[in-house]
């Protein structure tokens, strides 16, 4: 959304190489997660994994997701190409209508994922105690993420 507000998407479309290189760190970096998630789940699961987390890995996870985002080609793409059409250049202000629409899609975003952590939080009670479930789990979301490293890459 920043990018887009201060115009630097009129210079990621003239410069194709600039979203190219986004796109492969966003497909090395997906690359890189799905690795670690098969890596991870080679390590059996011990009491401690269900213990509340720390107050320094909440960081580390917030910081993931920022980076996720930020290398992520789909929502450049998003806010590059679709947000701007949305902008009417008669009632001036460029930058502050492409925050507004940027913030209303935060916004929107964020309560869904909200809704979406709640309830996977529910069926996780369900679902802790079932191993073969819980390796399905481990593997199946860092096979994904690779093929998915895959699909963006080429």
């Amino acid at each position: 959304m920043s990018v887009t507000a201060i115009g630097l998407s009129a210079v990621l479309l003239s410069l194709p190489i600039a979203y190219e290189m986004i796109r492969y760190a966003g497909a090395a970096y997906l690359f890189y997660l799905g690795f670690r998630m098969l890596m991870s789940s080679r390590v059996p699961l011990s009491p401690q994994s269900s213990a509340p987390v720390q107050k320094e890995s909440l960081t580390a996870i917030f910081r993931q997701g920022v980076t996720t985002n930020v290398l992520n080609p789909k929502v450049a793409l998003f806010f590059l190409a679709f947000l701007p059409q949305f902008v009417n250049e008669v009632q001036g202000g460029f930058a502050l209508q492409i925050v507004f629409l940027g913030l209303l899609f935060d916004t929107s975003g964020t309560t869904w994922n909200i809704i979406v952590a709640l309830l996977a939080g529910r069926a996780s009670s369900a679902l802790r105690n079932r191993s073969g479930f819980t390796r399905v789990q481990r593997i199946l979301p860092g096979a994904i993420l690779i093929a998915l490293s895959i699909f963006v890459a080429i």
